[in-house]
């Protein structure tokens, strides 16, 4: 599978890894800043964005796939970040394969099975949007509404919509896949122990990394730091991308350590 990427910056490479109905520009922000230290790369992970589509997204598949990029690229020693979750699929890869990983950055989202079905307004709102063809994006975003409230979160899913050759609009990542195996996004298949330097960020305002998790996080990651961005939520990358690319930065040159 050939991933779709993009490049910016010079020097140590490090991997950007987004998360669910999301692509590469969703990490855009925080790119723009860490490419003024390493060398970014951005991929669209397996349906999502323009990369390919794909039968399955459960976490050792998407690893596989980020891996195989890497193979591509002729990364052996990469920092990957991860939001998300792009921070689930940056986990299984330090689990699955930890020689290729010279730190790990997890953004919001703990290696747990989490409960809680998040995103059925979401996938109700993408499918009543696909019952006829898409027209515009104001027809889009008029169906999306009928069903999720937060403008935010409209318009988030609404980067990810895009024209046809014929005219008419559609998602750049695959609905219909990403409903059925719903399970295997919010679950959590544990592969072994991350024995690497990890630093896990958390929103302040999130609720996707709590107390309940830390027994899982220190068990998988012993290595594991933590740090609450402040006045943040569950998307801290875009609401302070300066301030957690501080953070980033500090913990990979060691003064964190």
């Amino acid at each position: 599978m050939q991933l779709n990427f993009k490049i910016q910056g010079e020097g140590k490479p490090l991997l950007l890894i987004h998360g669910l109905f999301g692509s590469l520009d969703n990490l855009g922000g925080l790119a723009k800043v860490l490419a003024e230290h390493y060398q970014v790369y951005q991929i669209d992970l397996p349906n999502h964005g323009q990369s390919p589509r794909a039968e399955s997204v459960d976490y050792v598949s998407q690893a596989t796939a980020v891996k195989e990029f890497l193979d591509q690229q002729n990364l052996k020693q990469v920092t990957v970040v991860g939001h998300s979750m792009g921070g689930k699929v940056a986990m299984m890869l330090a689990q699955l394969h930890p020689a290729y990983l010279e730190d790990l950055v997890v953004m919001d989202i703990a290696p747990v099975n989490y409960q809680v079905r998040r995103h059925d307004a979401v996938l109700a709102g993408l499918n009543a949007s696909m019952a006829q063809p898409i027209l515009s994006r104001k027809d889009a975003e008029a169906k999306l509404a009928e069903h999720i409230v937060e403008p935010g979160v409209r318009q988030f899913l609404l980067k990810s919509l895009a024209k046809q050759e014929d005219g008419t609009f559609d998602w750049r990542f695959n609905v219909p896949t990403l409903e059925m195996h719903y399970e295997d996004i919010t679950g959590w298949p544990e592969q072994g122990i991350f024995e690497g330097e990890t630093l896990f960020l958390k929103g302040a305002n999130s609720d996707y990394i709590s107390g309940e998790h830390r027994a899982d996080i220190e068990r998988q990651f012993p290595h594991a730091k933590a740090h609450v961005i402040a006045n943040t939520g569950h998307w801290l990358h875009a609401e302070k991308p300066d301030t957690v690319a501080r953070v980033i930065t500090r913990f990979l040159t060691n003064s964190e350590r």
